[in-house]
């Protein structure tokens, strides 16, 4: 197979160029955004649309089954660009890289590399490997934080930051731990420098990531910590976090969250399943009178705070019983959000040896039951605004109705207003609501 040579090895062939596509979760967009500034300091530039690339990577995620059968399918629709150019390079990475390797391979055998999480830094070393064989690298790194690399990251006013990476909670349904390994904490001094570099290209909202982020230590910095840093951050107006473990909600960080203006009072708390029984089951490390005395203190502490949550229906040995008590916590929570999800068995994860107990069927109907509770609960909750004022992050032109823009406002809820010639995104202007839908505020500049 031809090697494509780097910049660095031959300045007067053009830059390779690269198309990179994400699948899967927030941590994910971050990743490929490394993986794109790995890449461009070896020379690499990003192609314009798949025709166009010399090399193709697809950026995965092995949480649910069907993003993989959804990946395997793009391997498959991609695999005719190397039939009319051998030399063209394509790859998978990310969770689902780590995850299934062999059977990658063996499902996909035009693949040319698979990377797991912790494999970044050896992409150009990868591309650049002549062999028949693919060059797969899934050895996970305790030690690895890709601290010292500046993501690229897209244009706008809101930027992810990777704040640690793995997991150490091993909760029974999650396949996490296994495929972007333990928990470690990104350096603060480099959280904090690149949201000081993020802030003079007129970012204003920061919102830091990991898959259970409030686990957050390095050192002496806890998470709150952390956040009280991070505000200090001049051009930082807004800060949020993703994805909190309500174990980890200490006391400390429910306070620094009441006490920071610039911690927004929005919080996604995953819940999972509203039965103690199906939460011992899944090691999730809370009862659901642990989980409500949380959000009790939240709301207190926090009176405008906004929740979201996950919820898995079909769990292996749910009940309907189970299930009656996972629709009763979203009544008395009163998520202003949810995803909502069917469980699906993951090989490698503590549950996969139990297999199924609820039929595909009765997952659907459960499934079909909670997203017509939410959506009855956040329309509630949307319609509870009209007549508020609230102060909005403008983000851009809203996706319909012309000459109209749309935001976020602190409670991470969108809002669409009318555009005038002097509101740019990054500004903020105060907003009143007029109407509501179950998922956006419709209002009128106040």
């Amino acid at each position: 197979m031809t090697r494509i040579p780097t910049m660095a090895e031959n300045q007067h062939n053009p830059a390779p160029r690269v198309w990179l596509e994400t699948y899967g979760c927030q941590m994910n967009v971050a990743d490929s955004q490394l993986v794109t500034a790995v890449l461009r300091r070896a020379g690499y530039t990003p192609a314009a649309r798949p025709d166009d690339a010399d090399v193709i990577l697809l950026n995965t995620c092995a949480i649910r089954e069907h993003a993989e059968e959804r990946v395997l399918r793009r391997l498959g629709e991609l695999a005719r660009f190397k039939r009319t150019r051998p030399a063209l390079r394509l790859g998978l990475l990310g969770c689902m890289a780590q995850h299934n390797r062999a059977a990658l391979i063996e499902k996909a055998p035009w693949l040319d590399l698979v990377a797991g999480p912790d494999a970044y830094r050896r992409l150009p070393e990868m591309l650049g490997a002549q062999s028949f064989d693919p060059a797969v690298d899934v050895r996970l790194n305790r030690a690895e934080t890709y601290g010292d690399i500046a993501p690229e990251y897209a244009c706008g006013v809101r930027a992810y930051v990777t704040a640690m990476r793995g997991c150490d909670k091993f909760c029974a349904f999650c396949v996490v731990p296994y495929v972007r390994g333990r928990e470690r904490s990104v350096a603060p001094e480099d959280i904090l420098r690149e949201a000081r570099q993020l802030a003079e290209r007129g970012v204003r909202e920061i919102v830091l990531l990991g898959q259970t982020v409030n686990a957050y230590r390095h050192g002496a910095t806890d998470f709150a910590a952390l956040l009280s840093a991070l505000a200090r951050v001049d051009g930082v107006e807004r800060i949020r976090f993703t994805s909190p473990h309500p174990a980890d909600m200490t006391a400390g960080l429910v306070a620094t969250m009441a006490a920071e203006p610039k911690i927004q009072p929005y919080l996604h708390l995953p819940a999972q399943s509203g039965s103690n029984r199906i939460l011992a089951a899944m090691d999730r490390g809370y009862t659901v009178e642990a989980y409500l005395e949380l959000v009790a203190r939240l709301r207190a502490a926090i009176p405008e705070l906004a929740l979201s949550t996950d919820i898995i229906v079909g769990f292996h040995g749910e009940t309907d019983e189970d299930f009656r008590a996972t629709v009763g916590l979203m009544r008395t929570v009163g998520y202003d959000s949810a995803f909502t999800f069917k469980y699906s068995v993951r090989e490698h994860t503590r549950a996969f040896r139990l297999g199924d107990s609820v039929s595909e069927a009765e997952k659907s109907r459960r499934l079909a039951e909670v997203i017509a509770l939410q959506e009855a609960i956040s329309l509630e909750r949307y319609r509870a605004l009209i007549g508020r004022e609230f102060p909005v992050l403008v983000e851009g032109p809203a996706r319909r109705g012309a000459g109209r823009l749309a935001g976020k406002t602190p409670q991470f809820k969108t809002a669409i207003f009318p555009g005038r010639p002097e509101i740019a995104p990054g500004a903020t202007v105060r907003v009143r609501v007029e109407s509501a839908t179950a998922h956006s505020l419709i209002c009128a500049l106040a």
